[in-house]
């Protein structure tokens, strides 16, 4: 099993304690109590091992140097993942039957330079055990660079101009499949709108070419965190049970995150801004209902 460092145990979305917040955590109702914050964890840098492992040859370059490079690479490493082709890239399969490493014909792919990815995550919840785990192509120097809790990745060799892939199968054990497929796209492209799209629903035009200065911004504007979290009520029709799932989302999102390492202080605002939009629409549904 590939795993991963210990992770925050989830929060009770239903008894969760007052007192290891700050007094103002909202209360909405007698059976929903939700946390002021999810708190960041200390901040804990990549190995430069682990980037040394699967890129030697960037053995002097800064870290920071290669994410921004790798940024600008995201469309090539999206061809490669879709040149997978699919009839041998399933989504999910049994655990028990994992093979170490999937042999993956390449399809033709517009892309005048595609990036191959080098591994698959066999990714299952350590929440809640299943016998299925889900399939992610990734790209091992994507990993190394961004997830500081995963352990070193092992090689994966490749012929050059191979008709496929030998992708070698890593079993992965996380809080949250569902939270790493909104995570693993943004590895690629970090875009936050994508990330809040995934959450609960929001007004199209605030995630149009949505910033990180437009996150801080809107994190210190009470009007505008209350027309989001009214957006968010009023798209719940006031419903707890629906906003409860909403938090869930957020939460499961947070946990994995935390579980992976993942110190990006841009997603990690993108959660704060979520939290405080669940928040407030919690306390507008239960003004409504009261």
């Amino acid at each position: 099993m590939f795993q991963v460092a210990s992770h925050p145990s989830a929060f009770d979305l239903h008894s969760y304690p007052h007192s290891s917040r700050r007094a103002s955590v909202p209360s909405v109702g007698p059976s929903v109590q939700l946390p002021r914050t999810l708190a960041r964890p200390p901040f804990a840098d990549v190995s430069r091992d682990a980037i040394n492992a699967v890129a030697p040859e960037l053995v002097n370059v800064p870290t920071e140097y290669i994410r921004r490079g790798l940024r600008s690479k995201a469309n090539e490493m999206f061809a490669g993942i879709s040149a997978l082709a699919p009839s041998h890239m399933p989504n999910a399969m049994p655990k028990s039957r994992l093979p170490p490493a999937l042999n993956i014909p390449l399809r033709t792919t517009s892309a005048s330079q595609p990036s191959y990815p080098t591994h698959v995550l066999a990714v299952t919840s350590s929440k809640n055990p299943s016998d299925t785990a889900t399939l992610f192509p990734v790209h091992s120097l994507v990993l190394a660079s961004q997830c500081a809790q995963l352990p070193r990745l092992p090689p994966s060799n490749q012929k050059p101009h191979s008709p496929s892939l030998y992708l070698p199968v890593l079993p992965l054990s996380i809080p949250s499949p569902a939270a790493f497929s909104v995570l693993h796209p943004y590895l690629y492209h970090h875009r936050l709108e994508s990330v809040l799209k995934a959450l609960f629903p929001m007004p199209s035009g605030f995630l149009q070419s949505l910033s990180h200065e437009a996150i801080e911004n809107t994190l210190a504007s009470g009007p505008m965190l209350h027309q989001l979290s009214s957006y968010l009520c009023s798209s719940a029709s006031g419903n707890l049970q629906t906003l409860t799932s909403h938090a869930a989302h957020v939460k499961e999102l947070w946990q994995t995150m935390v579980a992976l390492g993942i110190y990006d202080p841009e997603l990690w605002d993108t959660i704060d801004l979520a939290w405080e939009v669940i928040l407030g629409a919690f306390n507008l549904a239960a003004a409504g209902s009261a």
